[in-house]
């Protein structure tokens, strides 16, 4: 690990960090220190801290909004990349889009439908960034990520560029099955024409539907589990008198029970303590296995 920050330094300077904790880069504000973080200005940053992290057999992982995560108390071990203002560019050509891994997912909802450009309104609302969207093959009222997609750029474990098509990607209900530390830098997206009006109304009745049914004003890192086939994982957490059920600074929303907020102080082994306790009670009342859609970032 030393040698690893004596290279980084190098080549970093003082964008380099030791010991940087993470919880006010997560929208849970939960999650320990990086033993070492950067935030990297362009693909040749980003290459060269992924190939120095292999050279030296240290774990490095990309922080994008720090939505749908939980990262642990005690930190990530290794290294932590976040991708700086460079990433969050747009380039519209015709139907053909390409967008920033950095950019919210929400920015890019308002610039293509401002284009009057359909196929990505489902995107209103959700959180995060369009890398994260990517790696969670977001999705929402009928929509999602694997339908306008056509090729995904990032760098590989060992520093080196890759385009992966949609295929290679093998998009799935909400998860995608990408190399293994495989750091997202854009999305091409190949979009419809559409018409700028209505495209707007749409946008804003999902906006008003989300505000609806999801909890404002905490802390909370979105649906904590996937909704299983034919069912709806809030609707069995309300079942088993989970709404509103807490653990320390963490509960489940008495809005919405597959949210689960943080009241204050909330820390990362609460959080995790209500998910077990959830998946073990739901499975117990109806057979049914909940799987997290929040991923657990860290050491545990």
């Amino acid at each position: 690990m030393i040698a690893l920050e004596h290279e980084l330094k190098a080549h970093f300077g003082a964008r380099l960090e030791t010991a940087r904790p993470l919880a006010d880069l997560t929208s849970f504000q939960i999650g320990g220190p990086a033993d070492l973080f950067v935030t990297v200005e362009s693909d040749a940053d980003l290459m060269t801290a992924m190939a120095a992290a292999h050279r030296y057999q240290i774990p490095a992982m990309c922080l994008g909004a720090g939505t749908n995560l939980l990262v642990s108390d005690r930190g990530v071990r290794g290294l932590v990349v976040k991708l700086g203002d460079r990433f969050s560019r747009m380039v519209i050509d015709g139907l053909n889009v390409t967008v920033g891994a950095a950019m919210q997912f929400g920015a890019m909802v308002e610039a293509v439908v401002d284009r009057g450009l359909a196929g990505l309104e489902f995107g209103e609302g959700i959180p995060g960034t369009v890398g994260g969207g990517l790696v969670m093959n977001a999705g929402a009222f009928g929509g999602e990520m694997a339908r306008v997609v056509t090729l995904v750029h990032g760098v590989t474990a060992d520093g080196a560029a890759r385009a992966l098509n949609k295929h290679e990607v093998n998009f799935a209900y909400r998860r995608t099955d990408l190399p293994p530390r495989f750091v997202i830098t854009r999305v091409d997206f190949e979009l419809a024409y559409g018409e700028r009006e209505e495209l707007r109304a749409r946008v804003i009745d999902l906006r008003t539907r989300r505000a609806a049914r999801q909890p404002r004003g905490l802390p909370n890192a979105g649906s904590v589990f996937k909704n299983p086939p034919g069912n709806f994982a809030g609707r069995l957490l309300e079942s088993v008198g989970l709404k509103g059920a807490r653990m320390g600074g963490a509960a489940f929303s008495g809005q919405h029970a597959n949210f689960i907020v943080n009241l204050g102080g909330a820390r990362a082994e609460e959080v995790r303590a209500l998910i077990d306790l959830a998946r073990s009670r739901v499975m117990e009342s109806t057979g049914v296995s909940l799987e997290p859609e929040v991923r657990l970032i860290g050491e545990w």
